[in-house]
C-alpha cells in the first residue's frame, strides 16, 4: 500500500509556498527545532510533547503554521513518537525516499515548507483505517486545541 500524499518521486514541482534562508529560519525556530524541521534529525523517543496527547485539535506545522494533521487522526502507537494513521489533507504533506541510515523509510515533509516532520509506515498491522504509521516528530508540530 502506498502513503497517501504529493511525492517528490511524481516528477511534480513542489517548490515549496514559504521559503527561507537557512539564516532566516534560524532567526524563527529553536536550535532543536532547527535541527529536526530543516536538517532532517529526530528527536529521542518518548522526550516529545504530544507522544501521549489526547486534545482534541488540530496539528500545524511548527515552522510555518500549515494544518498537517488532525487529533482525530492520531492514534497509540507506542513508538515514542505522535502517530497518525492520515494527514488533514493528502496534499499537506510531501513523501519522499528515504534511504539514509541504511534503512529504506519515506520522509514526510510539510508540502507548504518542505520541513522534516517524520516518516511514514505502511502495513504494520495497526488497527487503523489505512494501515499507515505517519511517526511525526513532536518538535514539528504546534497543537492548536479545538475551540480555541
Amino acid at each position: 500500500m502506498t502513503p497517501a500524499g504529493k511525492s517528490e518521486a511524481t516528477g511534480q514541482s513542489t517548490k515549496p509556498k514559504v521559503e527561507l534562508t537557512n539564516d532566516e529560519w534560524r532567526q524563527k525556530l529553536s536550535p532543536q527545532e532547527f535541527a529536526v524541521l530543516r536538517q532532517a534529525g529526530t528527536e529521542r523517543p518518548f522526550t516529545g510533547e504530544y507522544t501521549d496527547t489526547t486534545t482534541e485539535g488540530v496539528y500545524q506545522c511548527r515552522a510555518c503554521g500549515a494544518e498537517l494533521f488532525r487529533s482525530t487522526e492520531k492514534f497509540e502507537s507506542h513508538c515514542g513518537w505522535p502517530s497518525f494513521f492520515d494527514p488533514a489533507d493528502s496534499d499537506a504533506v510531501i513523501l519522499r525516499a528515504d534511504d539514509s541510515g541504511g534503512a529504506h523509510r519515506t520522509e514526510v515533509l510539510c508540502a507548504n515548507c518542505h520541513s522534516h516532520l517524520g516518516h511514514v509506515f505502511a502495513g504494520e498491522g495497526y488497527p487503523t483505517p489505512t494501515d499507515q504509521r505517519y511517526c511525526i516528530n513532536s518538535i514539528s508540530l504546534t497543537l492548536v486545541p479545538a475551540g480555541g
